[in-house]
C-alpha cells in the first residue's frame, strides 16, 4: 500500500523558541535590545522634559508685575507679585493681624497682655505660632525659646530699656525662662511663675512673611516674593518665568558700612529662607561686643564661631526659628539637628581657629547654589 506523507507543519510557534533556526537568534536578540533602548530613550526624555518645565515658567506680562514696599516691623518689607490689580489693602491687613497678635512693642497685642498678665487669651494665629516654637523648642532642647524675653530685656535687645547687667540680676531671672515654663490650654496661656514674658521676635518677621504669602494664596495669586528684612518666601516663578534667585549676604559688623555683600546666590521656588546673626544687632562695651542672640540657659549672649546662619523650609516661620536656634546651639550641634530634619537645608558662615571666614552648607542648599 501506498503510505500517505505527512504534511510538515510550518506554523509558528511563540513558545517553542527551539525551533527558531540558529541564524534567528542574533536578529531577535538586536530587536529586542532596540525596542527597550528606544523605551528607555523616550522614558528618559520625558524625564528630562518634565524637570526642565519644572524649573520654568512662563514671562509674566507686563501690567501682571506688581511691587510693593514699605516698614513694619521695625525693618523694610519687598514684595514682587502677579497680579493684575495692586492687592495694598490686603496685605496692610495682613501685616496689621500679625502685629496685633504678636507685637511686644504694640500696647494692645495679644502678646503684650500675655506678659503683663492682663489677659491670658489668645487668638488662631497666637496659637499657631505658639505651637510651633513650642515645637521648635523641643527639638533643640531649649536651644530656641519664646521666654527669653526678661533676658533679652536685660541685655538691652528687647521691648524694655537695657538694665545694668550683673550675675545677681542674670541669676534672678533664669528661674522664668524655660519653654516647659508656659502651655496652652483650653485657648489660654498658662505660665508657671507670672514673671515669665514672651518674645517671639525670632519667629514673628518669618510668621509675617508667610502670613502675606498665604495672603496672596488666597487670592490666586501662585508666582510671588515676600520679603520682611531679609526673611524670604517664593512661590511659583518671577517675572521673567524663572526661578528666585535670593542672596545670602556676607557677614560684614562694621556699623558705618551701608555694604551688602553677597556671599552666595540661590536659586528656589515654593521655599522660604531666613538668616538669622549677630554681626549686626550688637554693642559694644567696655572693649567687648555684645551680641543680640541669647543662651536661655546660660543667660549670656552667644559665644559661637557660627556668624550667621541661614535656613531653608517649606515655611518662613520655621526657617526663623531653626536659623536662631542653629545660632545658640554652634557648629557641631547644630549638624545634629539637622541631620535629624533632612527637610531642612542650611547655609552657616563661620570664623575658624585661624580666625578665616569659611563656610559650610547641607547637601541639598549646595545643589541651590548659582555656579
Amino acid at each position: 500500500m501506498e503510505q500517505t506523507k505527512k504534511k510538515k507543519n510550518n506554523t509558528f510557534d511563540p513558545y517553542a523558541p527551539h525551533k527558531i533556526k540558529w541564524w534567528g537568534w542574533p536578529l531577535l536578540l538586536v530587536l529586542i535590545v532596540g525596542t527597550v533602548y528606544i523605551i528607555m530613550t523616550r522614558d528618559n526624555k520625558g524625564k528630562k522634559d518634565a524637570a526642565t518645565e519644572m524649573q520654568q515658567g512662563k514671562p509674566w506680562a507686563a501690567s501682571d508685575i506688581q511691587r510693593s514696599e514699605g516698614s513694619v516691623f521695625g525693618t523694610i518689607y519687598h514684595l514682587t507679585y502677579q497680579s493684575a490689580k495692586p492687592l495694598q489693602e490686603g496685605i496692610d491687613n495682613a501685616l496689621k493681624e500679625v502685629d496685633a497678635s504678636l507685637s511686644p512693642f504694640n500696647k494692645e497685642s495679644v502678646i503684650t497682655a500675655i506678659n503683663n498678665n492682663t489677659s491670658m487669651d489668645t487668638n488662631p494665629m497666637f496659637v499657631e505660632v505658639f505651637t510651633l516654637a513650642q515645637e521648635v523648642s523641643k527639638e533643640t532642647n531649649g536651644a530656641f525659646d519664646i521666654t527669653v524675653a526678661p533676658l533679652v530685656n536685660l541685655w538691652g535687645f528687647g521691648f524694655k530699656n537695657m538694665d545694668n547687667v550683673s550675675q545677681e540680676k542674670e541669676d534672678s531671672l533664669l528661674p522664668f525662662v524655660g519653654y516647659q515654663k508656659v502651655k496652652l490650654v483650653d485657648g489660654k496661656i498658662q505660665k508657671e511663675c507670672p514673671e515669665t514674658m514672651l518674645d517671639c521676635s525670632a519667629i514673628a518677621k518669618g510668621y509675617g512673611v508667610d502670613a502675606v504669602g498665604k495672603y496672596f494664596e488666597s487670592q490666586g495669586i501662585s508666582n510671588y516674593m515676600v520679603e520682611i528684612g531679609g526673611e524670604v518666601r517664593v512661590r511659583g516663578f518671577n517675572p521673567r518665568g524663572e526661578l528666585w534667585h535670593v542672596g545670602i549676604n556676607k557677614p560684614n559688623d562694621d556699623p558705618a558700612s551701608i555694604s551688602t555683600d553677597i556671599e552666595q546666590v540661590i536659586q528656589i521656588t515654593q521655599l522660604a529662607m531666613a538668616t538669622s546673626g549677630n554681626y549686626r544687632n550688637y554693642y559694644e562695651k567696655d572693649g567687648k561686643k555684645y551680641a543680640h542672640t541669647i543662651d536661655p540657659h546660660t543667660g549670656y549672649p552667644v559665644q559661637h564661631s557660627i556668624l550667621s546662619s541661614t535656613v531653608l523650609a517649606q515655611d518662613c516661620a520655621t526657617a526663623d526659628a531653626y536659623a536662631t536656634a542653629f545660632m545658640v546651639l554652634g557648629m557641631d550641634e547644630a549638624k545634629k539637628v539637622l541631620k535629624k530634619h533632612p527637610e531642612l537645608m542650611a547655609f552657616f558662615i563661620y570664623s575658624d581657629k585661624d580666625g578665616e571666614m569659611k563656610d559650610w552648607m547641607t547637601e541639598g542648599m549646595e545643589k541651590l547654589i548659582v555656579k
